[in-house]
């Protein structure tokens, strides 16, 4: 066989792998089965949460009232929070408490996932007692709890009775110091950022602990040097979705201040004046505008975090 032949040959059998590997590859039961499990997903995605989002992008440039029809009204809304100092103050009291109670948060998490990660006998134990704060503290009978703890005549009241100090305050129900108990009721919920931060701290290497030790570095050293290096991933992680979450908070300033955000509207948070608007006032359309800017003001804070993130957040590569 000439060369020629030899290179003939080799071309038409690539062509043939080529035409059987372009193939577009026909629907098994597998598939079949597949796109049927996702199918009502999809519609529910379509209708729940899709529909909605573009309706209320609609609403948000209408002067909608849930009784009548809604007119067209451009940027009405839009205008008028600009003058709206109820819209303001809600804006100062949820930047108070994210800007204090996701860093406060996040410490707590951290130095109990450290002293959880030393070996403690009963650490499972300890780690689902942790947790349970994350999955009770947005319920509406903790913020109940919470309410009654910090009463005139509260837990909180009959101990500082018992080591001298007599006092009938309110706590949430004096402006100065409501918002700070909220704050507390969010540092409490710490358990998932905690859990997260403990299964970070366990993928690191025990040599590397082992080597500084060896050379004479102590335990604030290890942790500055490598502890907290190799755990920025995880801390941001975290610090994103606890951003997230406390701009959405809701039903612990509802509960507390009954739904009016008092005391003198220190406990205005956004999301509560955001149903105020839509469900109390049957202002839907501005309730529609409010809820567009607070989705602006998330996504300016990940998009803050995310550019911020490459100045302190070490990986591997």
């Amino acid at each position: 066989m000439t060369l020629k032949e030899e290179v003939s040959m080799s071309v038409a059998e690539l062509q043939r792998l080529t035409r059987s590997t372009s193939r577009i590859p026909q629907a098994t039961p597998d598939n079949k089965a597949a796109l049927a499990f996702l199918g009502p997903w999809v519609l529910g995605a379509a209708v729940l949460t899709l529909g909605p989002i573009l309706a209320s992008l609609y609403l948000a440039f209408t002067d909608y009232n849930l009784l009548q029809n809604a007119n067209w009204i451009g940027l009405a809304n839009f205008e008028r929070m600009l003058t709206d100092t109820r819209l303001h103050q809600s804006l100062v009291v949820t930047f108070v408490y994210v800007l204090v109670g996701v860093p406060g948060q996040l410490l707590v998490a951290l130095a109990l996932a450290l002293l959880l990660d030393r070996g403690l006998r009963g650490r499972a134990l300890y780690r689902s007692a942790f947790y349970l704060p994350s999955l009770l503290g947005a319920s509406v009978a903790i913020a109940v709890l919470w309410r009654l703890v910090f009463g005139g005549s509260g837990l909180v009241n009959a101990m500082l009775g018992v080591v001298g100090i007599h006092t009938t305050t309110s706590w949430i129900g004096s402006p100065d110091t409501a918002l700070g108990t909220i704050i507390l009721l969010h540092i409490w919920t710490f358990g998932s950022p905690m859990v997260i931060f403990l299964a970070g701290l366990r993928q690191i290497p025990v040599e590397l602990y082992e080597a500084a030790a060896t050379d004479g570095a102590g335990p604030w050293r290890r942790f500055r040097a490598i502890t907290l290096p190799l755990l920025t991933p995880i801390i941001f992680f975290n610090l994103v979705l606890a951003t997230i979450n406390s701009f959405s908070s809701f039903t612990q300033a509802f509960i507390v201040s009954g739904g009016t955000g008092g005391p003198s509207d220190s406990l205005l948070f956004y999301t509560l004046y955001l149903y105020q608007e839509g469900f109390s006032s049957f202002r839907m359309g501005y309730a529609s505008a409010l809820a567009w800017l607070l989705v602006l003001i998330i996504g300016a804070f990940t998009a803050i975090n995310f550019w911020l993130s490459k100045y302190w957040v070490h990986y591997e590569n």
